[in-house]
């Protein structure tokens, strides 16, 4: 059962260089943003359906952030004021159909495909050592540090709210590492944030 009712999903994309740089694709100079309906959302232990329309369908884990007021033009040094919670995203994404397709509305947005854990209120965790650990059956296949981040999340929601607004509960998803890869009929994925959570799931072929 999904843990959140935000009213948008707002991604970005190729914000770790070596993710970018596995996909074939540059750095960006600003923030690289795309959009995930609600509809595609899913909670700890729901399961993950694989589309037939796709050959390719990818984990990408994520630190996300949940936001607890209306923001609208942020400065940076003001960010960490709005954001209420942390929580641990899966970006599962068509690889097959984001590679011929303009926009990623169709790769990014079947339904499954935004799976999140529960919330953690920001007061709780400790900014300094957040990451993010993929484990597709147990074993670790991406591992990532907030540091790396192209774009950190204070330049990413001013980033955001220069274009438009943020509302309370809305979901922000920083960006993945490199070591993305298929997932299987019968998988289990898991993604964790450091000191914030993991969220698994199960993974069938639709």
């Amino acid at each position: 059962m999904k843990t959140i009712s935000p009213s948008k999903i707002v991604c970005v994309g190729r914000n770790y260089a070596k993710h970018a740089a596995e996909l074939g694709g540059e750095v960006p100079d600003e923030p690289l943003l795309f959009f995930k309906p609600p509809s595609s959302l899913i909670g700890d232990g729901d399961t993950i359906v694989m589309p037939a329309a796709s050959k390719r369908v990818d984990f990408e884990g994520e630190i996300g952030v949940i936001m607890g007021k209306e923001a609208r033009n942020l400065a940076a040094s003001e960010v960490w004021d709005h954001i209420e919670a942390l929580v641990p995203v899966n970006d599962i994404t068509a690889r097959d159909l984001q590679r011929i397709d303009d926009q990623w509305a169709r790769a990014k947005g079947f339904d499954t495909f935004c799976s999140v854990g529960t919330p953690i209120p920001l007061g709780d965790v400790d900014r300094s050592t957040l990451g993010v650990i993929t484990r597709v059956n147990g074993e670790v296949v991406q591992e990532g540090d907030a540091a790396d981040m192209v774009f950190d999340i204070p330049t990413i929601i001013e980033y955001i709210t220069a274009i438009m607004t943020l509302e309370p509960g809305d979901l922000v998803a920083t960006g993945t590492p490199d070591g993305v890869a298929p997932l299987s009929d019968g998988d289990v994925v898991e993604i964790e944030v450091v000191g914030v959570g993991a969220v698994k799931n199960p993974v069938v072929q639709g």
